[in-house]
């Protein structure tokens, strides 16, 4: 009989892997973790040709009960018009898939080409452009293209729905309610159908969401997995179809690609292990034949929540609120052939993290005021190019997109950084000091503070310049003005000079300073980048 409807293990499990490999490539993984595709791939290869072989033995053993029961004849002929054209589909795809083989690898024997040989598994390019999704706002149709794909796969799903309808009409071929319901949604589930999310104003296509830039690797795991769905349709056909005929009862094993890690939270530098194999399990499961219970006595099988089960597997989801490990354990109760209940206890850990956001000043722990303050931005299992960063106060301002930026502020205090990613936040506002940039000191011939100076380097002194030592940014502080003053001949000579150079009479002081003199260079100004004019320390030279 149906199984409901709803999908099985193996198509669970296949599907899972999938999403698996395709969050791999959003991580952008190395080639040799892409080689995974290939024992993924390989595994439903394998399951394809079960498939074919337990089907090809049912089909078989269908048609000799029609001499002991002609009633069995319609479903007969019903099935392999149905096996027609879903043989007719899978060969398509695997044209489909050679020719993406033979572009990716640049060979036109791609008929003796296997995955786990091929070279360019991490090739993207080839295989949008002879799909026809180079473009994702411009799909291009055409032979052996993803929109021909589309196009043969919805006229296949509405042929057999159709065939399905027209068979409801003759009692000969007239399924049970349920069965056709079943076998309804099953065919419709083949169907391609676009999410319908929008990405930079474009449109996501089902051509492009399953093709668009995409490994070679993933692009062939993608066309075997359709192909193993078009098998798990048929066997669930003449499942039905056989059982409508009231001679054949038949029960499939379902083989399934697993991945089992020993867990699920990684740290950087630690390296990420599972054993990725082939189970086995029985056909779709319904709740008169097992649950799935959490918590629960193990011992005798009472108390427990039940958890809904779909397409043979319980389906738990809870919420989290705490953090750190959680473990959650339960039983799954199977009927035997007696009628009584098996109890299977199981048990499960995973991590809650909060989110975790870092903000990391390049240069210096705080920022200052007129330059460019370089800030780099991660959260924990976000890629930077999700992150949403907004900064507040202080007048502050940034540049720079995903996890890069470079902010300006222009008053002291504390600005607030908040991050997000997809519209979520990331955990609260981060603060961070902004600061004035130190005052410089003046120099003058090199030379800072109170220092003695012979008088030849008197005449090599040009102007005033300001210095700030130990300063990890290029600020630029500009002397614009100061005075020049000395005793000279038992006279004090004082001038002022604007700018930061040395002007006639500043000159003519100099020249006229005999050894023992003082000269000092005083009320120094200088306008640094923050726009502010500081009274910066002066200079005093001593002639020895």
């Amino acid at each position: 009989m149906a199984g409901g409807g709803k999908e099985t293990p193996r198509q669970k499990m296949i599907g899972m892997m999938y999403l698996v490999l395709t969050a791999l490539l959003a991580m952008n993984v190395s080639k040799q973790i892409l080689k995974g595709y290939i024992t993924v791939n390989e595994s439903m290869v394998k399951s394809r040709e079960n498939l074919s072989e337990n089907n090809k033995r049912v089909t078989e053993s269908f048609e000799h009960t029609i001499n002991g029961n002609p009633a069995a004849a319609g479903y007969f002929e019903k099935a392999k018009e149905a096996q027609k054209m879903l043989k007719e589909m899978e060969t398509y795809i695997d044209q489909v898939k050679l020719n993406v083989i033979g572009a990716s690898e640049g060979t036109d024997k791609a008929d003796t080409v296997h995955l786990k040989y091929a070279q360019r598994i991490d090739n993207y390019d080839d295989p949008s452009r002879v799909l026809g999704v180079a473009e994702p706002g411009a799909v291009v149709g055409g032979p052996l293209s993803a929109q021909e794909l589309k196009g043969k796969m919805e006229k296949l799903t509405s042929n057999l729905v159709a065939m399905l309808d027209q068979m409801q009409t003759n009692p000969k071929t007239k399924l049970l309610a349920d069965d056709y319901e079943s076998l309804k949604r099953k065919i419709n589930a083949l169907k391609p159908v676009a999410s319908g999310a929008e990405e930079d104003g474009v449109k996501m296509t089902w051509e492009v969401e399953n093709f668009y830039h995409l490994p070679m690797a993933a692009v062939v795991c993608n066309f075997n997995k359709m192909a193993a769905d078009l098998k798990n349709t048929e066997a669930e056909l003449l499942n039905i179809f056989s059982g409508a005929s009231g001679k054949l009862a038949i029960k499939f094993d379902k083989l399934s690609a697993k991945v089992i890690a020993p867990s699920s939270y990684i740290q950087a530098g630690q390296p990420y292990t599972a054993d990725i194999f082939l189970a086995a399990s029985s056909s779709a499961m319904t709740a008169d034949q097992m649950k799935v219970l959490l918590n629960g006595d193990s011992a005798t099988g009472n108390g427990g929540t039940e958890i809904k089960i779909e397409g043979g597997m319980g389906k738990y989801e809870v919420g989290t609120s705490g953090q750190g490990e959680q473990k959650v354990n339960g039983i799954i109760k199977f009927k035997k052939p007696d009628g009584t209940f098996e109890n299977y206890p199981w048990h499960a850990a995973y991590m809650v993290a909060a989110p975790a956001v870092a903000v990391q000043l390049v240069k210096m722990n705080v920022m200052y005021i007129g330059v460019d303050n370089p800030i780099l931005v991660s959260a924990a299992g976000v890629s930077p190019t999700d992150l949403q960063v907004g900064i507040s106060g202080c007048g502050a301002t940034k540049t720079g997109s995903g996890g890069k930026l470079v902010v300006r502020a222009t008053s002291p205090g504390t600005c607030m950084v908040t991050v997000s990613a997809k519209g979520k936040s990331q955990g609260p506002a981060i603060p961070i000091r902004v600061k004035k940039i130190p005052d410089p000191v003046a120099k003058v011939g090199g030379k800072t503070g109170n220092v003695e100076v012979k008088k030849v380097e008197l005449g090599q002194i040009g102007g005033v310049g300001a210095e700030l030592a130990g300063f990890d940014f290029d600020a630029k502080f500009v002397v614009i003005s100061f005075e020049l003053s000395a005793v000279v001949k038992g006279a004090l000579k004082s001038v002022a000079c604007p700018g930061n150079s040395v002007n006639s009479e500043a000159r003519s002081i100099l020249s006229s300073a005999g050894v023992g003199s003082k000269i000092f260079f005083e009320n120094v100004k200088a306008k640094g980048p923050d726009g502010t004019i500081r009274n910066i320390p002066g200079v005093t030279l001593k002639v020895k």
